[in-house]
């Protein structure tokens, strides 16, 4: 077997980055996509249904308007245990090395390794909670802390899915100082600004250019802050309450460390294949939200809610690789598409004490067949939920919350190529399942008004 070092040294450098720079967010994934809706436990018990309409603190995720007139400062604080379970299984997926130096028995191999993964999405803890105080009758201030985008995935390394997915894990925190003012007895504005942290760590393993050789392994880490912003307005009668509420895009610039190691073949030492790159800078934009909802009151007692959002994951549509020196700038593409969640819920006061809730949202995901990799695979979805709220005191109330989502069983289809448009390109022609996926959400929250 003959390559020339030089051209096989610099075509498979270039490649190897532009296949390691999906890592950055090759995580698609949760509640349509990779978003958490479980910002607030009030929420979680009505299936995210009334969130833009209603007013109060634990509304300012979904509606910086939503504190314009309140008339006492108010804080919640939240906890939501978020546990998934699902199969990811291999059907046929294949390793072709189509490259002349392979004998033909070996250009096109089953991946191996173990044939089912259970429950490759961890179990995960979200805190969450808001601040809010009037400033006179008209202007409020506050602040929501949130983790909107955040995801934890882990395969073990002989997995069948290891080539497109060893660990992930994403953590996103976004701190939203807000403004409302009421601008008349029923309605009110509010604007917020969006300090978005974003923190990833995402690895695969590599086939060797060689069969017979062991895998290579790839590990990514970046992390950055940027900025969006969020508007919103409420309208509020004795019959309704009405909320309109838009999240801008966020584009995010990351500084990062790639590492790739463990590669043996020849061909591999020769390129000098194993190497760290430091600075390599990663942008990608993450979706605006559009809500609209309202809340009708039935009798003093019955509220129905009901909320439509429109995410614009279409603006999740590539990666931008660059800082590589000499490789120039890599993009990889991710052809996410917009998608929409649609709630309906009703709450009922039964005492002073003691008010119940429970909705049901259908939530499409964003991937398309054909793009679905097994990172963190996502399906359309169904969720019901039931919630409570306790009365202690005029000034403090508990909230409790449980939510079971269904997944669609979706294929796993996203084929990739290490050494890309090098002579030794390696495709993985990736062909599995997740079946039988489903999660359960447990939320306990305490809301308080000074």
């Amino acid at each position: 077997m003959k390559f020339n070092s030089n051209k096989t040294k610099r075509l498979v450098t270039t490649s190897i980055l532009a296949v390691t720079a999906g890592l950055f967010f090759a995580a698609e994934a949760n509640a349509g996509g990779f978003y958490l809706q479980e910002q607030s436990v009030k929420a979680n018990g009505r299936a995210w249904s009334g969130e833009v309409s209603e007013q109060g603190a634990e509304q300012l995720w979904w509606n910086p308007a939503a504190i314009g007139g309140i008339s006492n400062m108010e804080m919640f604080t939240g906890i939501s245990s978020i546990n998934p379970r699902g199969k990811v299984t291999n059907l046929d997926t294949r390793v072709v090395r189509a490259y002349p130096a392979v004998p033909t028995a070996y250009k096109n191999l089953p991946v191996g390794g173990t044939q089912t993964v259970r429950n490759p999405v961890e179990n995960g803890v979200l805190p969450t909670g808001a601040w809010a105080m009037p400033i006179n009758d008209k202007l409020a201030v506050g602040v929501v802390l949130s983790a909107p985008f955040s995801v934890v995935t882990d395969y073990d390394p002989d997995s069948w899915a290891r080539y497109s997915a060893d660990e992930t894990n994403l953590l996103n925190l976004d701190l939203q100082p807000t403004l409302a003012y009421k601008v008349t007895p029923n309605l009110s504005l509010g604007l917020g600004l969006n300090i978005d942290y974003l923190k990833a760590t995402l690895s695969n393993y590599l086939p060797d250019p060689l069969p017979g050789y062991a895998d290579g392994h790839q590990n990514l880490k970046g992390d950055g802050i940027d900025y969006g912003y969020s508007v919103g307005l409420q309208y509020h009668n004795d019959k309704y309450d009405f909320g309109l509420s838009y999240k801008s895009a966020i584009e995010h610039k990351l500084d990062g460390t790639l590492t790739i190691s463990g590669l043996t073949s020849p061909v591999s030492v020769g390129a000098a294949l194993n190497k760290t790159i430091d600075g390599a800078k990663a942008n990608v934009t993450f979706p605006w939200q559009a809500n609209i909802g309202f809340r009708y009151h039935v009798n003093e007692n019955t509220t129905f809610n009901a909320q439509v959002t429109r995410f614009g994951w279409s603006e999740f549509d590539y990666l931008t690789l660059s800082n590589l020196g000499s490789m120039g700038t890599q993009k990889l593409p991710f052809q996410y598409e917009d998608s929409t969640a649609v709630a309906v819920g009703i709450e009922h006061k039964l005492n002073d004490k003691l008010t119940l809730r429970g909705g049901i949202q259908a939530d499409e995901t964003p991937i398309s067949t054909g793009h679905r990799d097994p990172r963190v695979p996502d399906g359309d979805r169904t969720t019901l939920a039931t919630g409570a709220t306790y009365k202690l005191n005029e000034k403090v109330s508990i909230n409790t919350s449980l939510g079971y989502t269904m997944f669609k069983n979706v294929p796993i289809d996203k084929y990739t190529a290490a050494y890309a448009g090098t002579p030794i390109q390696t495709t993985i022609l990736t062909n599995g399942q997740l079946k039988d996926a489903s999660a359960l959400v447990f939320g306990l929250g305490m809301h308080m008004t000074f």
